[in-house]
């Protein structure tokens, strides 16, 4: 386990998991995605845990995307290839925790750091963010085309192309226009603005949101429609039936 990654339980019931290398500007390492991924499979068994924040420490940078010394042992585009998929079981993951996510964005929200912040449900941001992908004047690479399919559905098709084909970057007021980022804070006021957030997400049925997000990510990325399971899952629930009891005889509140 990586101690550039760092999970805190709250008592509210929200988990942080913090990236914490902010000298590399959080920059992640093959290690500290295998720990990310621990920690969110040790969130997921916590049944205290109702919702998990995202952050990158040091107050300017999110995530950065993979380390590029890591790209200097390619030796052919299988490398790519290989490299893909794992980035892609990171992002899967993320896109599949059944609770609510945070991203909460300080700084820049770059390459793999923008894919996984575009993974979570919700993301916050400090009013002097920038968000891009600027791989076509740094490495030539590219991203997957799934992890394209997810910026295309939170930004558009031009914002894609302005930050893919142009690496030019977002500001917090773009994004925020577009609905991509939920608000925009000062940095001093963004862990309150997360906290409040995460209260009202933890506070609404679990269920639902667990179905509407499987729904979307199936949507999204598989371009799937099918949801008999879900929608099984939902209506034969404790939470559907104790909903409905409450109010039919008057005691929901809307």
């Amino acid at each position: 386990m990586s101690e550039l990654v760092k999970l805190t339980v709250h008592a509210s019931g929200a988990a942080e998991i913090v990236i914490d290398r902010p000298e590399r500007h959080n920059a992640m390492t093959l290690d500290m995605y295998e720990s990310l991924l621990a920690l969110i499979a040790e969130c997921e068994r916590n049944r205290d845990v109702r919702c998990i924040m995202f952050r990158g420490a040091g107050g300017k940078s999110f995530i950065s995307g993979t380390d590029i010394a890591y790209f200097k042992d390619f030796r052919s585009g299988r490398d790519g290839i290989a490299y893909e998929a794992f980035v892609e079981r990171v992002i899967d993951t993320v896109e599949r925790i059944a609770i609510p996510t945070l991203a909460v964005i300080d700084g820049w929200a770059v390459g793999g750091g923008l894919a996984l912040a575009t993974a979570c449900d919700f993301r916050l941001c400090s009013d002097t963010s920038r968000f891009g992908a600027p791989i076509a004047k740094t490495l030539s690479n590219t991203l997957s085309s799934r992890n394209i399919a997810r910026l295309q559905a939170a930004l558009g098709t031009p914002r894609v192309k302005k930050m893919l084909l142009l690496a030019d970057y977002l500001p917090a007021g773009e994004v925020l226009a577009c609905g991509f980022v939920y608000d925009v804070c000062a940095s001093a006021s963004l862990q309150d603005a997360a906290h409040a957030l995460a209260q009202r997400l933890m506070a609404l049925s679990p269920v639902t949101q667990k179905a509407v997000k499987e729904s979307l990510r199936r949507i999204v990325v598989e371009q799937r429609l099918d949801d008999d399971d879900l929608v099984e899952a939902v209506y034969g629930s404790a939470n559907f039936r104790d909903a409905v009891d409450a109010f039919t005889s008057g005691s929901s509140k809307q």
